[in-house]
């Protein structure tokens, strides 16, 4: 399909993936509209660049448009979908969308349950002439998508819709896969894993984790299936291939260095051992691609994505250090607390405060539940997660378009003396704690403060909202 001055309107264009795919088709000369129920940072980023987006959604947009395309929560009710069906216009899904979009690209396909969108960062980092799609915004080029004539393209693959199975994958880069969006998948988690091994026989070349148990009998699936007899198969082995990992500040930012394999040492921005295992996945998707020394060279120049261990502000004499993380489920959380208590302790160690009370480097996590229905199906390892934090808070459900559960988090998370707060503000170099209706129960003015959660927490952390 040619998408030359195309007319494409985006139903729900302030989703991350699906901005992305707007971003992609403008710059190949489509002329691109949107629509979303809210204004957020992104749909402002999008009229920034010449991009009309009307909200709330309306009907009377969808006349004169060629080809719409809505985001996977968008639902039938939508009064733009029943006036593009009403006109016959052309409407697909975003996972529709991608198998159109994609087919002409030799596309780098990361997915995984956690950490894709650091490794799809990092790896966009290590190939800069590639094109990328990501579901977050790159530091590096303040954006989810880099355009690029060139005929490699790294993107993040999403499995909670299915949608990773359109990506046509050259490769197929996995670095975990866990019993999470099993709704998709008739609450079966064999599907689930099912579909993980069609998106890895689609491709050329596997890049497989095998630090995941999933990953390891989805190997043994793929090499019973002769898939190596047409394709390559490239495993890392974690505790034997990663070495040497030690950790370091830079002007106040966290580095990972490393060995891996015979390949040398390794830098990238970032902490916690889940960094050196992303970093270690894109090194070799790309070993093929690039010389050594240019890959060394290029993972340099990765400094992060937002929502992921974003440190909004530096701990200073008086003011606490604010990080931002998109964490939402235990192993996340898990992980991301492990790293901010190693940074904690660099903190520490090059003595960045002249005074060290019990506050000084204390953690205080901020926690905004996701979904009930994530919740419910890892509860027990939600309660367990946050033992890596000095002091919890809990804010309301992220509810997510979900029907409401009742849980008793007061007695689920005794063993933590939470505070629960109704939402939070930023004031200035301070994050206020509100009740239900705005008045302050505590204010965090001290040590270290990060926010967790894939909801709004993230424009309440950085004071937009």
């Amino acid at each position: 399909m040619d998408f030359y001055k195309l007319r494409v309107h985006f139903i729900g264009i302030g989703g991350i993936g699906v901005s992305g795919l707007a971003r992609f088709l403008k710059a190949q000369g489509a002329i691109i509209s949107g629509s979303d129920i809210m204004d957020t940072s992104i749909t402002q980023a999008l009229r920034n660049e010449g991009i009309n987006i009307n909200i709330p959604h309306n009907k009377e947009v969808i006349a004169d448009k060629d080809l719409i395309i809505h985001s996977a929560i968008i639902k039938d009710s939508n009064i733009e979908v029943i006036e593009s069906k009403r006109l016959h216009k052309q409407l697909l899904s975003r996972k529709e969308a991608l198998k159109i979009l994609l087919s002409k690209k030799k596309v780098l396909s990361i997915c995984a349950a956690h950490g894709k969108s650091s490794t799809s960062a990092i790896l966009a980092a290590i190939l800069p002439h590639s094109g990328a799609i990501i579901g977050a915004i790159s530091k590096e080029f303040q954006s989810n998508v880099r355009v690029s004539k060139d005929e490699l393209l790294v993107f993040e693959a999403d499995e909670s819709d299915k949608s990773f199975l359109n990506s046509n994958p050259y490769k197929s880069i996995v670095i975990n896969a866990e019993a999470e969006h099993l709704e998709s998948y008739d609450n079966d988690f064999m599907k689930l894993q099912d579909a993980y091994l069609s998106f890895m026989q689609q491709s050329r070349h596997v890049i497989l984790n095998m630090q995941c148990q999933v990953l390891q009998h989805l190997y043994a699936r793929l090499k019973n299936a002769n898939f190596n007899e047409v394709g390559e198969i490239t495993c890392l082995y974690p505790d034997n291939d990663i070495r040497n990992i030690a950790y370091e500040l830079k002007n106040l930012l966290p580095y990972t260095t490393f060995n891996l394999k015979d390949l040398g040492d390794f830098s990238v921005y970032g902490i916690g051992y889940h960094n050196a295992i992303n970093a270690s996945i894109a090194i070799l998707s790309a070993i093929d691609l690039l010389p050594l020394e240019e890959i060394k060279k290029n993972l340099l120049a990765f400094k992060g994505i937002k929502k992921r261990f974003d440190i909004l502000q530096n701990l200073g004499e008086n003011t606490p250090c604010i990080i931002d993380d998109y964490a939402h489920h235990p192993t996340e959380i898990i992980a991301t607390l492990e790293a901010t208590k190693k940074y904690a302790e660099l903190l520490r160690a090059q003595n960045v405060l002249k005074k060290d009370s019990n506050n000084t480097y204390k953690i205080t996590a901020i926690f905004q539940p996701h979904k009930y229905s994530r919740l419910r199906d890892n509860l027990e390892a939600f309660c367990q997660c946050f033992r890596g934090c000095d002091s919890l808070v809990i804010l309301p459900v992220w509810a997510a378009g979900e029907e409401p559960i009742a849980f008793d988090f007061a007695s689920l998370f005794s063993e933590y003396k939470p505070i629960f707060a109704n939402k939070i503000k930023r004031d200035k170099d301070k994050i206020l704690l509100l009740d239900s209706n705005d008045r302050t129960i505590e204010v965090l003015q001290e040590g270290i403060i990060i926010g967790l959660g894939a909801g709004d927490i993230t424009y309440q952390l950085r004071g937009e909202k």
